[in-house]
Protein backbone atom coordinates (compact mmCIF):
# COMPACT_ATOMS: atom_id res chain seq x y z
CA UNK A 1 0.00 0.00 0.00
CA UNK A 2 1.15 3.63 -0.80
CA UNK A 3 2.66 5.15 1.89
CA UNK A 4 2.78 2.14 4.41
CA UNK A 5 6.32 1.97 4.94
CA UNK A 6 6.18 5.89 5.90
CA UNK A 7 3.74 4.82 8.38
CA UNK A 8 4.93 2.63 10.42
CA UNK A 9 8.57 4.36 10.11
CA UNK A 10 7.64 6.93 11.77
CA UNK A 11 5.26 5.63 14.35
CA UNK A 12 8.30 3.14 15.23
CA UNK A 13 10.38 6.63 15.06
CA UNK A 14 7.59 8.17 17.87
CA UNK A 15 7.69 4.90 20.44
CA UNK A 16 11.80 5.57 20.34
CA UNK A 17 11.35 9.33 20.95
CA UNK A 18 8.93 8.99 23.65
CA UNK A 19 6.59 10.90 21.71
CA UNK A 20 2.94 11.36 22.58
CA UNK A 21 0.74 9.70 20.04
CA UNK A 22 -3.02 10.57 19.32
CA UNK A 23 -5.16 8.50 17.56
CA UNK A 24 -8.22 10.47 15.89
CA UNK A 25 -10.80 8.95 14.14
CA UNK A 26 -14.75 9.47 13.11
CA UNK A 27 -17.59 9.32 15.10
CA UNK A 28 -19.88 6.70 13.27
CA UNK A 29 -19.20 3.27 13.60
CA UNK A 30 -16.27 2.23 10.82
CA UNK A 31 -14.46 5.52 12.78
CA UNK A 32 -14.87 4.31 16.41
CA UNK A 33 -13.80 0.70 15.48
CA UNK A 34 -11.21 1.83 13.44
CA UNK A 35 -10.06 4.02 16.41
CA UNK A 36 -10.61 0.76 19.07
CA UNK A 37 -8.79 -1.65 16.37
CA UNK A 38 -5.15 1.01 16.86
CA UNK A 39 -5.43 2.39 20.31
CA UNK A 40 -5.81 -0.94 21.19
CA UNK A 41 -2.96 -2.33 19.32
CA UNK A 42 -0.33 0.24 20.44
CA UNK A 43 -1.35 0.70 23.65
CA UNK A 44 -0.43 -3.18 24.05
CA UNK A 45 3.16 -1.92 23.49
CA UNK A 46 3.85 1.99 24.27
CA UNK A 47 2.06 4.33 26.94
CA UNK A 48 2.37 7.22 25.68
CA UNK A 49 -0.51 7.55 23.90
CA UNK A 50 -4.88 8.78 23.52
CA UNK A 51 -7.66 8.70 21.33
CA UNK A 52 -9.63 11.51 20.17
CA UNK A 53 -13.52 11.53 18.33
CA UNK A 54 -14.86 14.71 17.28
CA UNK A 55 -17.82 15.91 18.53
CA UNK A 56 -20.52 15.79 15.86
CA UNK A 57 -22.18 19.08 17.06
CA UNK A 58 -19.19 21.28 17.97
CA UNK A 59 -16.60 20.15 15.16
CA UNK A 60 -18.37 17.97 12.56
CA UNK A 61 -17.19 15.42 10.40
CA UNK A 62 -13.31 14.94 9.74
CA UNK A 63 -10.43 16.41 11.06
CA UNK A 64 -11.97 19.63 13.47
CA UNK A 65 -9.26 23.00 14.08
CA UNK A 66 -9.88 21.98 18.07
CA UNK A 67 -8.37 18.49 17.95
CA UNK A 68 -5.42 19.92 16.44
CA UNK A 69 -5.44 22.83 19.20
CA UNK A 70 -5.77 20.00 21.73
CA UNK A 71 -2.73 18.02 20.42
CA UNK A 72 -1.00 21.24 20.27
CA UNK A 73 -1.64 21.85 24.08
CA UNK A 74 -1.10 18.32 24.65
CA UNK A 75 2.38 17.68 23.65
CA UNK A 76 1.20 15.47 21.00
CA UNK A 77 3.48 15.03 17.88
CA UNK A 78 1.93 12.69 15.67
CA UNK A 79 -1.57 11.96 15.20
CA UNK A 80 -2.73 8.86 13.49
CA UNK A 81 -6.26 9.86 11.55
CA UNK A 82 -8.65 6.85 10.79
CA UNK A 83 -11.48 7.51 8.29
CA UNK A 84 -11.40 10.49 7.46
CA UNK A 85 -8.55 13.46 6.02
CA UNK A 86 -7.89 12.40 2.50
CA UNK A 87 -9.40 15.81 1.84
CA UNK A 88 -8.31 17.98 4.98
CA UNK A 89 -5.20 19.39 3.23
CA UNK A 90 -5.97 22.70 5.25
CA UNK A 91 -6.45 20.99 8.66
CA UNK A 92 -2.95 19.15 7.95
CA UNK A 93 -0.99 22.75 6.95
CA UNK A 94 -2.74 24.11 10.19
CA UNK A 95 -0.89 20.90 12.09
CA UNK A 96 2.62 21.34 10.55
CA UNK A 97 2.49 24.78 11.91
CA UNK A 98 2.05 23.78 15.18
CA UNK A 99 4.33 21.23 14.51
CA UNK A 100 2.56 18.03 14.26
CA UNK A 101 2.70 14.97 12.11
CA UNK A 102 0.08 13.20 10.65
CA UNK A 103 -0.58 9.80 9.25
CA UNK A 104 -4.02 9.55 7.41
CA UNK A 105 -5.77 6.21 7.08
CA UNK A 106 -8.64 6.71 4.89
CA UNK A 107 -10.80 5.02 2.20
CA UNK A 108 -12.81 7.67 0.92
CA UNK A 109 -12.65 9.30 -2.61
CA UNK A 110 -9.27 11.67 -3.08
CA UNK A 111 -8.87 15.10 -3.95
CA UNK A 112 -7.03 16.48 -7.04
CA UNK A 113 -4.11 17.34 -4.62
CA UNK A 114 -3.34 14.61 -1.86
CA UNK A 115 -2.62 16.42 1.88
CA UNK A 116 0.88 17.20 3.15
CA UNK A 117 0.93 14.44 5.56
CA UNK A 118 3.79 11.92 6.65
CA UNK A 119 2.21 8.89 4.89
CA UNK A 120 -1.58 8.66 3.29
CA UNK A 121 -3.21 5.07 2.96
CA UNK A 122 -6.12 5.18 0.49
CA UNK A 123 -5.76 2.65 -2.11
CA UNK A 124 -8.29 4.81 -3.81
CA UNK A 125 -5.25 7.00 -4.45
CA UNK A 126 -4.60 6.64 -8.15
CA UNK A 127 -0.85 5.90 -8.16
CA UNK A 128 -1.80 3.35 -5.07
CA UNK A 129 -0.70 -0.05 -5.91
CA UNK A 130 -2.66 -2.11 -3.33
CA UNK A 131 -4.56 -4.36 -5.32
CA UNK A 132 -7.71 -4.43 -3.15
CA UNK A 133 -9.52 -0.68 -3.12
CA UNK A 134 -12.53 -1.31 -0.94
CA UNK A 135 -11.45 -1.86 2.29
CA UNK A 136 -13.09 -0.02 5.09
CA UNK A 137 -11.59 2.66 6.93
CA UNK A 138 -11.17 0.62 9.95
CA UNK A 139 -10.11 -2.13 7.35
CA UNK A 140 -7.15 0.51 6.26
CA UNK A 141 -6.31 0.79 10.30
CA UNK A 142 -6.13 -2.78 10.49
CA UNK A 143 -3.37 -2.90 7.68
CA UNK A 144 -1.45 -0.50 9.60
CA UNK A 145 -1.39 -2.35 12.30
CA UNK A 146 -0.46 -5.36 10.19
CA UNK A 147 2.07 -3.90 8.66
CA UNK A 148 4.03 -2.49 12.21
CA UNK A 149 3.37 -6.09 13.47
CA UNK A 150 5.16 -7.63 10.74
CA UNK A 151 7.74 -5.03 10.88
CA UNK A 152 8.49 -5.25 14.64
CA UNK A 153 8.46 -8.93 15.02
CA UNK A 154 4.76 -9.12 16.77
CA UNK A 155 2.70 -12.41 16.58
CA UNK A 156 0.02 -12.31 13.66
CA UNK A 157 -2.25 -13.73 16.48
CA UNK A 158 -1.83 -9.91 18.41
CA UNK A 159 -3.44 -8.50 15.09
CA UNK A 160 -6.13 -11.06 14.11
CA UNK A 161 -7.53 -10.15 17.53
CA UNK A 162 -9.30 -7.14 16.12
CA UNK A 163 -10.78 -9.29 13.20
CA UNK A 164 -14.19 -9.12 14.80
CA UNK A 165 -14.26 -5.15 14.87
CA UNK A 166 -13.04 -4.76 11.51
CA UNK A 167 -15.98 -6.95 10.61
CA UNK A 168 -18.58 -4.53 12.53
CA UNK A 169 -17.04 -1.72 10.26
CA UNK A 170 -17.15 -3.68 6.97
CA UNK A 171 -20.57 -4.66 7.58
CA UNK A 172 -22.12 -1.26 9.03
CA UNK A 173 -20.40 0.97 6.49
CA UNK A 174 -22.19 -1.15 3.54
CA UNK A 175 -18.45 -1.69 1.54
CA UNK A 176 -18.44 -4.56 -0.84
CA UNK A 177 -18.15 -7.23 0.59
CA UNK A 178 -16.17 -9.12 -1.92
CA UNK A 179 -12.06 -10.03 -2.87
CA UNK A 180 -10.24 -9.23 1.04
CA UNK A 181 -13.37 -7.65 2.88
CA UNK A 182 -15.19 -11.38 2.12
CA UNK A 183 -12.23 -12.47 3.77
CA UNK A 184 -11.47 -10.61 6.87
CA UNK A 185 -15.48 -10.29 6.91
CA UNK A 186 -15.73 -14.15 7.10
CA UNK A 187 -12.73 -14.75 9.67
CA UNK A 188 -14.40 -11.47 11.61
CA UNK A 189 -18.34 -13.42 12.06
CA UNK A 190 -16.20 -16.40 13.28
CA UNK A 191 -14.88 -14.43 16.07
CA UNK A 192 -17.94 -12.39 17.03
CA UNK A 193 -19.50 -15.94 17.20
CA UNK A 194 -16.57 -17.65 18.98
CA UNK A 195 -14.58 -14.99 21.16
CA UNK A 196 -15.79 -11.71 20.87
CA UNK A 197 -14.20 -8.97 22.11
CA UNK A 198 -15.56 -7.74 26.02
CA UNK A 199 -17.36 -4.48 24.57
CA UNK A 200 -19.15 -6.49 21.89
CA UNK A 201 -20.06 -9.35 23.91
CA UNK A 202 -22.04 -6.54 26.40
CA UNK A 203 -23.44 -5.13 23.47
CA UNK A 204 -25.53 -8.52 22.57
CA UNK A 205 -26.62 -8.45 25.74
CA UNK A 206 -28.12 -5.45 25.84
CA UNK A 207 -29.46 -6.56 21.97
CA UNK A 208 -31.13 -9.54 24.36
CA UNK A 209 -28.99 -11.70 21.28
CA UNK A 210 -28.73 -15.58 22.25
CA UNK A 211 -27.81 -17.40 18.74
CA UNK A 212 -25.23 -16.82 15.93
CA UNK A 213 -24.87 -13.23 14.50
CA UNK A 214 -24.43 -12.77 10.80
CA UNK A 215 -24.13 -9.71 8.73
CA UNK A 216 -27.75 -8.32 9.13
CA UNK A 217 -27.27 -8.78 12.84
CA UNK A 218 -24.58 -6.63 12.46
CA UNK A 219 -26.04 -4.25 10.27
CA UNK A 220 -29.41 -3.69 12.30
CA UNK A 221 -28.55 -4.66 16.00
CA UNK A 222 -24.69 -3.47 16.37
CA UNK A 223 -23.98 -1.01 14.17
CA UNK A 224 -26.89 1.16 15.63
CA UNK A 225 -25.71 0.72 18.65
CA UNK A 226 -22.83 1.95 18.37
CA UNK A 227 -23.04 4.49 15.70
CA UNK A 228 -25.94 5.94 18.63
CA UNK A 229 -23.59 7.57 20.80
CA UNK A 230 -22.15 9.82 18.06
CA UNK A 231 -25.86 10.80 16.84
CA UNK A 232 -27.24 11.60 20.42
CA UNK A 233 -24.09 12.32 22.16
CA UNK A 234 -20.67 11.48 21.88
CA UNK A 235 -18.52 8.73 19.90
CA UNK A 236 -15.93 8.62 22.86
CA UNK A 237 -18.53 6.47 24.73
CA UNK A 238 -18.31 3.90 21.97
CA UNK A 239 -15.09 3.85 21.84
CA UNK A 240 -14.52 3.59 25.75
CA UNK A 241 -17.14 0.33 25.30
CA UNK A 242 -15.12 -1.41 22.68
CA UNK A 243 -11.28 -1.23 24.02
CA UNK A 244 -12.70 -2.46 27.18
CA UNK A 245 -10.31 -4.81 28.42
CA UNK A 246 -11.98 -8.38 29.27
CA UNK A 247 -11.60 -7.74 33.43
CA UNK A 248 -13.19 -4.58 32.99
CA UNK A 249 -16.76 -4.86 35.00
CA UNK A 250 -18.13 -1.87 34.02
CA UNK A 251 -18.17 -2.43 30.46
CA UNK A 252 -21.70 -3.89 30.98
CA UNK A 253 -22.49 -0.42 31.99
CA UNK A 254 -21.06 1.49 29.15
CA UNK A 255 -23.34 -0.90 27.25
CA UNK A 256 -25.97 0.05 28.78
CA UNK A 257 -25.43 3.58 27.87
CA UNK A 258 -25.74 2.91 24.09
CA UNK A 259 -28.55 1.25 24.72
CA UNK A 260 -30.31 3.98 25.81
CA UNK A 261 -28.75 6.72 23.34
CA UNK A 262 -29.97 4.16 20.08
CA UNK A 263 -33.53 4.20 21.99
CA UNK A 264 -33.40 8.21 21.90
CA UNK A 265 -32.36 7.93 18.25
CA UNK A 266 -35.27 5.30 17.50
CA UNK A 267 -37.54 7.92 18.75
CA UNK A 268 -35.77 11.15 17.17
CA UNK A 269 -35.80 9.03 14.13
CA UNK A 270 -39.76 8.08 13.88
CA UNK A 271 -40.77 11.82 15.00
CA UNK A 272 -38.44 13.61 12.31
CA UNK A 273 -39.70 10.84 9.52
CA UNK A 274 -43.12 11.70 9.85
CA UNK A 275 -42.43 15.11 9.72
CA UNK A 276 -40.62 15.05 6.47
CA UNK A 277 -43.16 12.40 4.96
CA UNK A 278 -46.05 15.13 5.75
CA UNK A 279 -43.34 17.75 4.12
CA UNK A 280 -43.38 16.10 1.01
CA UNK A 281 -46.67 14.56 0.70
CA UNK A 282 -48.33 18.67 1.06
CA UNK A 283 -46.19 19.66 -1.25
CA UNK A 284 -46.96 19.19 -5.07
CA UNK A 285 -43.97 20.89 -6.78
CA UNK A 286 -41.64 18.32 -4.07
CA UNK A 287 -43.12 15.54 -5.48
CA UNK A 288 -42.93 16.61 -9.16
CA UNK A 289 -38.92 16.44 -8.75
CA UNK A 290 -36.11 13.71 -10.14
CA UNK A 291 -34.90 14.29 -6.08
CA UNK A 292 -35.30 15.13 -2.50
CA UNK A 293 -33.95 17.67 -0.83
CA UNK A 294 -35.98 18.96 2.60
CA UNK A 295 -34.10 21.52 5.16
CA UNK A 296 -35.75 22.36 8.92
CA UNK A 297 -33.68 24.08 11.18
CA UNK A 298 -35.27 22.31 13.98
CA UNK A 299 -34.04 18.19 13.32
CA UNK A 300 -31.88 16.57 14.88
CA UNK A 301 -28.43 16.25 13.46
CA UNK A 302 -27.45 13.06 14.49
CA UNK A 303 -30.74 10.85 12.67
CA UNK A 304 -30.94 13.25 9.45
CA UNK A 305 -29.28 10.25 7.45
CA UNK A 306 -31.66 7.58 9.03
CA UNK A 307 -34.29 10.03 7.75
CA UNK A 308 -32.89 10.35 4.21
CA UNK A 309 -32.87 6.48 3.75
CA UNK A 310 -36.44 6.31 5.33
CA UNK A 311 -37.39 8.88 2.52
CA UNK A 312 -35.82 6.67 -0.22
CA UNK A 313 -38.08 4.08 0.90
CA UNK A 314 -41.30 5.91 0.35
CA UNK A 315 -40.28 7.97 -2.34
CA UNK A 316 -37.33 6.41 -4.95
CA UNK A 317 -35.19 9.06 -5.49
CA UNK A 318 -31.42 10.93 -4.46
CA UNK A 319 -32.42 12.36 -0.97
CA UNK A 320 -30.90 14.84 1.09
CA UNK A 321 -31.85 16.37 4.49
CA UNK A 322 -30.68 19.19 5.98
CA UNK A 323 -30.68 21.16 9.66
CA UNK A 324 -29.01 24.21 11.30
CA UNK A 325 -26.10 23.15 13.49
CA UNK A 326 -23.69 26.08 14.97
CA UNK A 327 -24.75 28.94 12.23
CA UNK A 328 -24.06 26.39 9.28
CA UNK A 329 -26.77 23.78 7.46
CA UNK A 330 -25.57 20.55 7.24
CA UNK A 331 -26.64 17.71 5.71
CA UNK A 332 -26.47 14.17 4.82
CA UNK A 333 -27.73 12.31 1.45
CA UNK A 334 -28.47 8.59 0.43
CA UNK A 335 -28.55 7.44 -3.01
CA UNK A 336 -30.79 4.70 -5.20
CA UNK A 337 -29.31 2.08 -7.29
CA UNK A 338 -26.80 3.00 -10.17
CA UNK A 339 -26.86 6.91 -9.44
CA UNK A 340 -23.64 8.47 -7.89
CA UNK A 341 -24.73 10.74 -5.58
CA UNK A 342 -21.32 12.15 -4.98
CA UNK A 343 -20.59 13.37 -8.20
CA UNK A 344 -23.86 15.05 -8.04
CA UNK A 345 -22.80 16.83 -5.21
CA UNK A 346 -19.65 17.47 -6.64
CA UNK A 347 -21.11 19.18 -9.43
CA UNK A 348 -22.73 21.75 -7.08
CA UNK A 349 -19.86 22.38 -4.69
CA UNK A 350 -20.22 26.37 -5.67
CA UNK A 351 -22.96 26.25 -3.22
CA UNK A 352 -20.85 24.41 -0.59
CA UNK A 353 -18.76 24.77 2.33
CA UNK A 354 -17.56 21.34 2.31
CA UNK A 355 -18.89 18.04 1.40
CA UNK A 356 -17.55 14.28 1.05
CA UNK A 357 -18.49 10.95 1.20
CA UNK A 358 -19.37 7.75 -1.20
CA UNK A 359 -21.49 6.89 -4.31
CA UNK A 360 -24.73 6.34 -2.36
CA UNK A 361 -24.18 8.01 0.59
CA UNK A 362 -22.40 11.85 1.24
CA UNK A 363 -22.52 14.75 3.89
CA UNK A 364 -22.73 18.35 2.86
CA UNK A 365 -22.06 21.65 5.15
CA UNK A 366 -23.39 25.03 3.35
CA UNK A 367 -24.38 28.28 4.64
CA UNK A 368 -28.55 28.72 5.43
CA UNK A 369 -28.59 31.24 2.13
CA UNK A 370 -27.23 28.51 0.03
CA UNK A 371 -30.23 26.14 0.58
CA UNK A 372 -32.45 27.18 -2.11
CA UNK A 373 -29.68 27.34 -4.51
CA UNK A 374 -28.35 24.12 -3.61
CA UNK A 375 -31.59 22.75 -4.00
CA UNK A 376 -31.90 23.66 -7.39
CA UNK A 377 -29.07 22.86 -8.75
CA UNK A 378 -29.03 19.78 -6.74
CA UNK A 379 -32.12 19.12 -8.64
CA UNK A 380 -30.88 20.00 -12.12
CA UNK A 381 -27.52 17.45 -11.94
CA UNK A 382 -30.07 14.33 -11.10
CA UNK A 383 -32.60 15.34 -13.67
CA UNK A 384 -30.14 15.56 -16.35
CA UNK A 385 -28.08 12.50 -15.27
CA UNK A 386 -30.55 9.92 -13.85
CA UNK A 387 -32.59 7.40 -15.95
CA UNK A 388 -36.07 6.08 -15.40
CA UNK A 389 -35.23 2.88 -14.69
CA UNK A 390 -33.52 4.58 -11.46
CA UNK A 391 -36.28 5.79 -10.24
CA UNK A 392 -37.69 2.53 -9.79
CA UNK A 393 -36.87 0.60 -7.01
CA UNK A 394 -35.55 -2.79 -8.76
CA UNK A 395 -35.08 -6.45 -6.79
CA UNK A 396 -32.66 -8.59 -8.50
CA UNK A 397 -33.79 -12.36 -8.90
CA UNK A 398 -30.68 -14.38 -8.70
CA UNK A 399 -32.54 -17.99 -10.15
CA UNK A 400 -36.03 -19.60 -10.21
CA UNK A 401 -36.55 -22.60 -7.37
CA UNK A 402 -39.13 -25.27 -6.97
CA UNK A 403 -40.20 -25.16 -3.34
CA UNK A 404 -39.94 -28.77 -3.15
CA UNK A 405 -36.01 -28.41 -3.62
CA UNK A 406 -35.89 -26.46 -0.55
CA UNK A 407 -34.50 -28.73 2.28
CA UNK A 408 -31.81 -28.31 5.10
CA UNK A 409 -28.87 -29.66 2.62
CA UNK A 410 -29.79 -27.17 -0.04
CA UNK A 411 -29.93 -24.12 2.75
CA UNK A 412 -26.37 -25.61 3.94
CA UNK A 413 -24.94 -25.04 0.10
CA UNK A 414 -26.40 -21.63 0.59
CA UNK A 415 -24.75 -20.74 3.76
CA UNK A 416 -21.13 -21.69 2.02
CA UNK A 417 -21.74 -18.53 0.26
CA UNK A 418 -21.66 -16.36 3.03
CA UNK A 419 -20.88 -13.50 4.61
CA UNK A 420 -23.64 -11.83 2.56
CA UNK A 421 -23.47 -8.07 2.05
CA UNK A 422 -23.09 -5.90 -1.04
CA UNK A 423 -21.71 -7.03 -3.82
CA UNK A 424 -22.15 -10.57 -2.28
CA UNK A 425 -26.02 -10.10 -1.68
CA UNK A 426 -28.14 -13.37 -0.31
CA UNK A 427 -29.64 -14.62 -3.18
CA UNK A 428 -33.31 -14.01 -3.85
CA UNK A 429 -34.77 -16.77 -5.49
CA UNK A 430 -38.63 -17.08 -7.83
CA UNK A 431 -41.16 -19.41 -7.16
CA UNK A 432 -44.88 -18.95 -9.67
CA UNK A 433 -48.25 -20.94 -9.66
CA UNK A 434 -48.38 -21.01 -5.76
CA UNK A 435 -51.61 -21.67 -3.65
CA UNK A 436 -52.08 -20.59 -0.13
CA UNK A 437 -52.93 -23.62 2.29
CA UNK A 438 -55.57 -21.07 4.01
CA UNK A 439 -53.54 -21.02 6.96
CA UNK A 440 -51.83 -17.93 5.63
CA UNK A 441 -53.08 -14.73 7.72
CA UNK A 442 -52.07 -10.81 8.33
CA UNK A 443 -49.85 -9.90 11.37
CA UNK A 444 -50.70 -6.14 12.84
CA UNK A 445 -52.07 -5.26 9.47
CA UNK A 446 -48.85 -4.71 7.75
CA UNK A 447 -47.22 -8.18 7.02
CA UNK A 448 -48.41 -11.28 5.93
CA UNK A 449 -47.43 -14.90 7.22
CA UNK A 450 -47.36 -17.30 4.11
CA UNK A 451 -48.16 -20.88 4.82
CA UNK A 452 -47.43 -22.24 1.50
CA UNK A 453 -48.41 -25.52 -0.42
CA UNK A 454 -45.62 -27.57 -1.40
CA UNK A 455 -47.17 -29.85 -4.11
CA UNK A 456 -45.33 -33.20 -4.53
CA UNK A 457 -43.62 -33.14 -1.11
CA UNK A 458 -47.02 -32.90 0.41
CA UNK A 459 -46.72 -30.05 3.11
CA UNK A 460 -46.31 -26.49 3.74
CA UNK A 461 -43.73 -23.90 4.03
CA UNK A 462 -44.39 -21.25 6.14
CA UNK A 463 -42.98 -17.33 5.26
CA UNK A 464 -42.78 -13.39 6.43
CA UNK A 465 -43.33 -10.92 4.13
CA UNK A 466 -42.65 -7.36 5.99
CA UNK A 467 -44.69 -4.38 4.72
CA UNK A 468 -46.59 -6.74 2.22
CA UNK A 469 -50.15 -6.40 4.03
CA UNK A 470 -51.81 -5.17 1.17
CA UNK A 471 -50.96 -7.73 -1.03
CA UNK A 472 -52.97 -9.86 1.27
CA UNK A 473 -55.85 -10.37 -1.48
CA UNK A 474 -53.41 -11.78 -3.89
CA UNK A 475 -52.57 -15.04 -1.41
CA UNK A 476 -56.38 -15.78 -1.37
CA UNK A 477 -57.81 -17.81 -3.72
CA UNK A 478 -55.39 -17.20 -6.61
CA UNK A 479 -52.24 -18.61 -8.05
CA UNK A 480 -49.56 -16.41 -7.26
CA UNK A 481 -45.78 -15.90 -7.72
CA UNK A 482 -43.28 -14.68 -5.03
CA UNK A 483 -39.65 -14.04 -4.60
CA UNK A 484 -38.09 -14.23 -1.96
CA UNK A 485 -34.54 -15.12 0.55
CA UNK A 486 -34.21 -18.52 2.62
CA UNK A 487 -33.36 -18.25 6.15
CA UNK A 488 -33.40 -20.19 9.47
CA UNK A 489 -35.75 -19.10 11.92
CA UNK A 490 -35.07 -20.64 15.53
CA UNK A 491 -37.70 -20.81 18.08
CA UNK A 492 -37.55 -22.87 21.36
CA UNK A 493 -34.51 -24.40 20.31
CA UNK A 494 -36.33 -26.01 17.15
CA UNK A 495 -34.98 -24.50 13.80
CA UNK A 496 -36.62 -24.67 10.61
CA UNK A 497 -36.29 -22.87 7.14
CA UNK A 498 -38.93 -19.95 6.46
CA UNK A 499 -38.99 -17.83 3.43
CA UNK A 500 -38.67 -14.37 3.92
CA UNK A 501 -40.85 -12.87 0.93
CA UNK A 502 -39.87 -9.63 -1.09
CA UNK A 503 -42.88 -9.26 -3.21
CA UNK A 504 -45.39 -11.28 -4.30
CA UNK A 505 -47.67 -10.87 -7.74
CA UNK A 506 -50.56 -12.37 -9.47
CA UNK A 507 -49.68 -15.70 -11.89
CA UNK A 508 -49.94 -14.26 -15.40
CA UNK A 509 -52.07 -17.28 -16.12
CA UNK A 510 -54.59 -16.10 -13.30
CA UNK A 511 -55.09 -12.94 -14.54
Amino acid sequence: MKGMSHAINRIAEAIVNGEKILVYGDYDVDGTTSVAVVYGFFRTIYTHLDYYIPNRYTEGYGISSRSIDFAAENDFSLIIALDCGIKSNDKIDYAHSKGIDFIICDHHTPGDVAPAAVAVLDPKQQDCPYPYKELSGCGIGFKLIQAFAQQQGIPIERVMYYLDLVCVSIASDIVPITGENRILAYHGMEKINTSPCRGLRALMGVAAIERSLDISDIVFLIGPRINAAGRIDDGKHAVKLLIAAEEDLHSDDNADVLQQFNTDRKELDKNITEQALDMISTDESMLRRKSTVLYHEHWHKGVIGIVASRLIENYYKPTIVLTLSDGKVTGSGRSVKGFDLYEAIYECREHLIQFGGHKYAAGLTMLPEQVKEFSDAFEKVVSERITPDQLVPELEIDAPLSLDDISPKFFSIIKQMAPFGPGNMKPVFLTKQLRDSQWSKLVKEEHIKFSIRRVHKGDTIDGIGFGLGYKFPIVRDQFFDICYQIEENVWNDNASLQLVVKDVHVSESAE
